[in-house]
């Protein structure tokens, strides 16, 4: 997800958005724990995608 595309949704979509990454991560953690990835760089990609939307839900929390 790119970060013209989150400054583009509302809090409230920004605060779902951010619980279904966030899911998404622990579930890859899940599945790479009991077996290798195929692609283990996703797990980065889901975890930066979930700091960028943390990061956005904060600079509009401090505006």
């Amino acid at each position: 997800m790119k970060q013209s595309e989150i400054k583009e949704l509302s809090v409230a979509e920004l605060q779902e958005k951010l619980g279904e990454t966030k899911k998404s991560y622990s579930d890859l953690k899940m599945a790479h724990a009991i077996s290798p990835l195929d692609n283990p760089i996703q797990m980065r990609s889901v975890r930066r995608d979930v700091a960028r939307l943390a990061t956005e839900l904060t600079k509009r929390e401090l505006q």
